[in-house]
């Protein structure tokens, strides 16, 4: 059985903390505040804002940290349940995010550190290595993929996608999947109403990373297709370090939806400029959060 991860543990608690202070929408969740009440660091208190923001009770604001979205009174009494497999796994990836996790570590470290059976940590370090973010070194012991920490790859990842997926757009034999675009305007359609706050960032990532392979995929190109793949799968950490801050996924998918319209009317040039100016806004506010949080952490 996997020992329930402390974030959630202290949700409840942080919730019942909230209504018994009255706090109103809109009042600063102040990380070092719940800490100091509940004899924690600042980390675990940290995951329990990014619950409460995927719940829909706290925003995340750039710049200036989450804030609560609802009237104390207004919290439901219960909070979504999250899937423990899931639930490590992305704890496992907010410690190597932010740095707790050594560039080169040993199982024998991560097993102290979250007291989880052997068999479900090497579940979560294959997963990882599947996703090319660690590698089992030679004889024992792992390795984080150098890009993890790296800010200046994740600015190349964009410059990059910024030349291959507009270039796609203009290929010559490109044609439109109708059974692939209607399936990826219900999933931004679905986000739109609702889903934005209750997907994981596995599963936002996921819906993400499919709509531009499929965008791509349409070129008959297989260079970029594969080009977009491998892409996809080096930049996943990067990707869920900035979805804890939703605020501006409802503009992404209205965007996304936005293209799609582009595409399937023939105007695959403006689509194209549109999807260069796309990446390059997302990838430019993505840089800037990646920077806050650096700064956050020092």
């Amino acid at each position: 059985m996997i020992k329930k991860d402390l974030a959630l543990q202290l949700a409840p608690r942080v919730i019942e903390m909230i209504r018994t202070r009255s706090m109103k929408a809109g009042e600063p969740l102040r990380e070092q505040t719940f800490a100091q009440a509940f004899d924690v660091s600042r980390s675990p208190i940290r995951r329990v804002f990014a619950l409460l923001a995927e719940w829909n009770i706290a925003v995340q604001e750039p710049n200036r940290g989450y804030f609560l979205k609802q009237d104390a009174g207004q919290i439901q009494e219960t909070t979504p349940t999250c899937d423990p497999f899931e639930d490590f796994y992305l704890r496992v990836v907010d410690d190597i995010l932010s740095g707790e996790i050594p560039a080169e570590f040993f199982e024998a470290q991560l097993l102290r550190r979250y007291s989880v059976p052997r068999g479900q940590l090497l579940k979560v370090l294959n997963r990882l290595a599947s996703e090319a973010m660690v590698e089992r070194k030679p004889g024992q012991g792992w390795s984080l993929n150098e890009f993890v920490h790296n800010a200046q790859t994740h600015i190349q990842s964009y410059r990059f996608r910024m030349a291959i997926e507009p270039a796609a757009l203009r290929e010559p034999d490109y044609k439109v999947n109708q059974a692939a675009f209607a399936k990826a305007r219900a999933q931004q359609q679905a986000m739109l109403d609702g889903e934005i706050h209750t997907l994981s960032r596995a599963q936002l990532f996921e819906i993400g990373a499919r709509f531009h392979e499929m965008i791509v995929e349409c070129s008959g190109n297989l260079f970029f297709i594969d080009a977009i793949r491998r892409q996809n799968q080096l930049r996943r950490f990067m990707s869920y370090k900035a979805n804890v801050d939703r605020s501006r996924l409802r503009t992404q998918c209205l965007e996304h939806l936005h293209l799609l319209d582009l595409i399937e009317s023939g105007r695959r040039e403006e689509a194209a400029q549109f999807l260069w100016k796309h990446l390059d806004e997302v990838g430019r506010l993505k840089t800037r959060q990646d920077a806050l949080q650096e700064s956050q952490q020092a």
